[in-house]
C-alpha cells in the first residue's frame, strides 16, 4: 500500500470551503509517497472498510498507514511513556516546528481548543498508571501489544484491560488521593489553558480514557464537566443502589479510534464555532482532523512527553513545550478613541491593567495603549507632545499620571490601524463622523472588539440609534458598552467606584472586564446593551433637571421627587424604545447609581445649577453654550443635546405628555417656561409657551 501525505500549506489541495475557514486548511495536500506494512490493527481498519469511497476515506487511509508505519517503532516507547528522540525519525519528513501563516491565524483566532489527556495534559497514561497502581502492569502491557499486532481490536484490548483491573469505587478514590490532578500535569499546560480561557476560547478534553479519572483533571483546570468527552465506567450496584464493582464500559461517547473527530462533530452541532484546534500526541488526535470533514481545523502535535515521528510529520505544527504555544497566542492591541477627562481616566485604568498583564506569561494584551488626541495647544506647546513626555493631560485631567505605556497621537487612522480592542470615549455628537472616517479608511479589521463609554444617541427619521448600534452598523464589529456612576475625577483619584459592562457577546464582556477592572473600580457584567446604554444617556437629562432645582435652592424632598420621576421616565422610555430591556438593569450602577452620582456631582448638574441661578438673578442672556465654555475647560455638555434629541423623538411619536419631566426640562432649556416650573413639571409639560425674552420669577414657587 502506498500513502500520499503532507502538511497544510504544501502541495495542492482540493478546495472545500466551510464556515469561513480557508479551503487549504480543510483538506491536507498530497505529497511524499511512503510505503507501509500490510497488517492493520482491526480497530482502525473496520471504519475505513465500512466507508470505502466516502470523502473521508483518504484521510482515514492516511491515518491508518501512519499507524502501521510507526506501530512497531514506537511500541516500546508507548508502553514506557518515555520520549523517543531519534527512533523512526529518519523514515519520515521533518515535522513543522513553526506554523504556517494560515495555521498561526487559526491558532490565534481559535474559538475552541480540544486537548487529548494522556501524555498531552498529563505526563502519564491514566490506564497504565491505574494498572500499575492495581499491580497488573505486565498483563495490561501484553494486551496493548496484542492490539498493536492486530491480534485483537483496540476496543477489545481496552475492555480486557478493564476486566483485569477489576477495581471498586474505593480503589478509584485511593488512586486519585495518591495521584492528585496537579501532580500529573505537563508543565505549562495549566497556564496555557488559563490564557486561552482568558481570551474567551472554549477548552475541551477529548480522551479515550475514563471520564471518572479525567474529571478531577478538568476540575483543577476549571474546565466544565460538559466539555469532557471520555469513556464512562458502568458500575454494578448493590441492593441499596450504591456502586460496588466495575461492570463494563459505556462506549456511546467514545468508540474505537475515530471517536475524537465525531466528538468534534458533536461540538460543532451544539456551538457555532468557526475554528477548532486539536492538540494531542497520538494517532487518534491526528484523526480528529483527518477523520471527518467536520473534524478539527488544524492539528498541533505535542511532543513534550511522547514523540511519535509518524504523527509529528503529519501535524500542522509540532511543539515540544507549551511555552511555544503560549508565545504565539494573540495579544490584543488596545486603542482609546478620545482624550477628555473620562477618556483619560479610563485609559489610565486600562494602562495599569496592560502593564500588569505584560509581566505574566500568556498576557492577553500588549503593554502599550494608544490614545487618539484631538490636536490642541497647552501653554504654547502641542498637547500630544506634552502627554507623551509627561504622561499627563494638563487640560482635561491635570495632575494625574496616565501611565508611561500610554502613547498619544493626533492621527485617528494610524491610532486605530492594527488595533484589536477599540475603546470609544468621544462626545456623542462626533461619533458618527469618527465611525464614517474609520470605515472609509478600512482600518478596522475582522474580529476587532469595541466598547463604547460614550453616553448619547443619534436621532434619525427611522428612530433613535444608540452609539453601540452605530459602531456595530458602520464598522461591522461587536460593540459592548461600559456605563455607571463614573465621575472621572473621583475615579482618577482611585476612590471606590463601579460600572457595568453590557455585552451582546459574553466572551467580549469578559475580555473588557479584564481590561477595566481595578481594585478601586468594580465591574459587573450585564447582558443588556440597550438598557445600560439608554440609562447612561437619559440620566444626563435628569441631571440637568436636578441642577436646575439646585439653582433654585430647593430642599432634599423636591430634589428626591425630581430624581424619582426621572428614574421612572428613564425606565418608561427604555421600554418604549426597546421592550426587551431588563428591569434589574435600573438597579445596576448604570441605572439608579449613575443617576444619583450625576445629579449630585456631574458637570451637567453643575452647569445647570449655574444657569438657573443666573436666570433667577435676571440674566436673560446666559446660555448653556456660554457656560459650557466658561466652566468645562473644553469638555462638552451632553445633557442639553441629549434633551433635544429625546424631545425630538417624543414629539415625533406624540409622547410629550407621557414624559412630563423630560418635556418640562427641555422647555426650560429653551426658555419656553421659567426654571421654577421644574417644581410643577406635570403642569409645565402642557402649558402654552412663554416668549423667550419674558422672565417670570416665583410665579409657581
Amino acid at each position: 500500500m502506498l500513502l500520499q501525505k503532507g502538511n497544510i500549506g504544501k502541495g495542492i489541495a482540493q478546495p472545500v470551503q466551510r464556515r469561513g475557514v480557508p479551503s487549504a486548511l480543510r483538506h491536507a495536500p498530497l505529497a511524499n509517497k511512503v510505503a507501509t506494512p500490510a497488517v492493520a490493527p482491526q480497530g482502525l481498519l473496520r471504519p475505513i472498510l465500512s466507508e470505502r469511497g466516502s470523502p473521508a476515506l483518504l484521510k482515514r487511509q492516511r491515518a491508518l498507514d501512519v499507524v502501521l508505519r510507526a506501530a512497531e517503532t514506537e511500541q516500546e516507547a508507548e508502553n514506557a511513556g518515555t520520549v523517543v528522540p531519534g527512533d523512526g525519525w529518519e523514515s519520515f519528513p521533518p515535522p513543522p516546528y513553526e506554523p504556517s501563516e494560515q495555521v498561526l491565524d487559526l491558532w490565534q483566532q481559535a474559538d475552541a481548543v480540544c486537548f487529548d489527556v494522556d501524555r498531552t495534559v498529563t505526563t502519564d497514561a491514566s490506564v497504565g498508571l491505574l494498572a500499575k497502581f492495581m499491580g497488573i502492569e505486565d498483563e495490561a502491557q501484553s494486551l496493548t501489544e496484542q492490539a498493536n499486532r492486530g491480534e485483537i481490536n483496540l476496543t477489545k484490548a481496552f475492555e480486557d484491560r478493564l476486566a483485569k483491573l477489576n477495581f471498586t469505587p474505593t480503589d478509584i478514590d485511593r488512586f486519585l488521593e495518591e495521584h492528585p490532578a496537579h501532580t500529573r500535569l505537563v508543565p505549562g499546560v495549566e497556564n496555557l489553558i488559563a490564557a486561552l480561557k482568558a481570551r474567551g476560547v472554549e477548552v475541551f478534553l477529548i480522551s479515550g480514557g475514563f471520564r471518572e479519572m479525567a474529571l478531577p483533571i478538568a476540575s483543577h483546570l476549571k474546565i466544565p464537566a460538559k466539555n469532557v468527552f471520555c469513556n464512562t465506567m458502568s458500575w454494578q450496584l448493590d441492593d441499596h443502589g450504591e456502586p460496588v464493582r466495575l461492570q463494563g464500559l459505556d462506549m456511546t461517547r467514545a468508540a474505537e479510534s475515530h471517536f475524537k473527530s465525531r466528538a468534534i462533530e458533536r461540538i460543532r452541532r451544539k456551538y457555532p464555532y468557526n475554528n477548532i484546534i486539536m492538540v494531542g500526541d497520538g494517532f487518534s488526535d491526528l484523526e480528529a482532523m483527518q477523520g471527518s470533514p467536520d473534524g478539527a481545523d488544524a492539528f498541533i502535535c505535542f511532543g513534550g512527553v511522547m514523540q511519535r515521528p509518524a504523527v509529528a510529520s503529519q501535524a500542522d505544527w509540532f511543539v515540544r513545550s507549551y511555552d511555544e504555544l503560549m508565545a504565539k497566542l494573540k495579544r490584543y492591541k488596545v486603542t482609546m478613541v478620545g482624550s477628555g477627562a473620562w477618556a483619560c481616566t479610563a485609559v489610565r485604568m486600562v494602562a495599569q491593567s496592560t502593564a500588569e498583564a505584560a509581566q505574566l506569561p500568556g498576557s492577553v494584551f500588549e503593554k502599550e495603549v494608544t490614545m487618539w488626541v484631538h490636536e490642541e495647544k497647552h501653554s504654547g506647546r502641542n498637547l500630544i507632545e506634552y502627554i507623551n513626555e509627561n504622561h499627563e493631560n494638563p487640560i482635561y485631567l491635570p495632575g494625574i499620571d496616565l501611565g508611561e505605556n500610554v502613547k498619544a497621537t493626533s492621527d485617528l487612522i494610524e491610532a486605530v490601524r492594527g488595533a484589536d480592542a477599540l475603546i470609544f470615549c468621544a462626545p456623542h455628537q462626533f461619533m458618527h463622523g469618527i465611525c464614517k472616517q474609520l470605515a472609509a479608511a478600512r482600518v478596522v479589521g475582522r474580529g476587532v472588539k469595541a466598547i463604547s463609554l460614550t453616553k448619547g444617541m443619534r436621532v434619525r427619521a427611522e428612530g433613535p440609534q444608540l452609539i453601540s448600534q452605530m459602531v456595530s452598523r458602520i464598522l461591522g464589529i461587536d460593540c459592548s458598552v461600559l456605563m455607571g456612576a463614573n465621575i472621572a475625577g473621583d475615579i482618577a483619584k482611585e476612590e471606590l467606584s463601579e460600572a457595568v459592562i453590557a455585552y451582546a457577546n459574553r466572551e467580549s464582556g469578559s475580555l473588557w472586564q479584564q481590561l477595566f477592572q481595578r481594585p478601586y473600580f468594580a465591574i459587573n457584567l450585564l447582558a443588556d446593551v440597550p438598557g445600560a446604554e439608554m440609562c447612561g444617556t437619559l440620566k444626563n437629562i435628569v441631571a440637568v433637571g436636578a441642577g436646575i432645582g439646585d439653582g433654585l435652592g430647593v430642599g432634599p424632598n423636591s430634589k428626591a421627587s425630581i430624581l424619582r420621576q426621572g428614574l421612572s421616565e428613564m425606565r418608561k422610555f427604555c421600554k418604549f424604545i426597546s421592550p426587551s430591556v431588563r428591569d434589574d438593569t435600573f438597579f445596576e450602577s448604570c441605572g439608579v447609581a449613575d443617576l444619583i452620582a450625576s445629579s449630585y456631582g456631574g458637570r451637567n448638574r453643575r452647569v445647570a445649577e449655574a444657569w438657573a441661578q443666573k436666570r433667577i438673578a435676571g440674566d436673560d442672556q446666559v446660555t448653556f453654550e456660554k457656560l459650557e465654555k466658561e466652566m468645562l475647560n473644553g469638555q462638552k455638555l451632553q445633557g442639553v443635546l441629549t434633551s433635544d434629541e429625546v424631545q425630538e423623538i417624543l414629539h415625533a411619536r406624540g409622547w410629550e405628555l407621557e414624559f412630563p419631566l423630560f418635556t418640562t426640562i427641555n422647555r426650560i432649556i429653551h426658555g419656553e417656561v421659567p426654571p421654577t416650573m421644574i417644581l410643577r413639571y406635570r403642569v409645565a409639560c402642557s402649558m402654552p409657551s412663554m416668549p423667550p425674552a419674558r422672565r417670570v420669577v416665583n410665579d409657581y414657587y
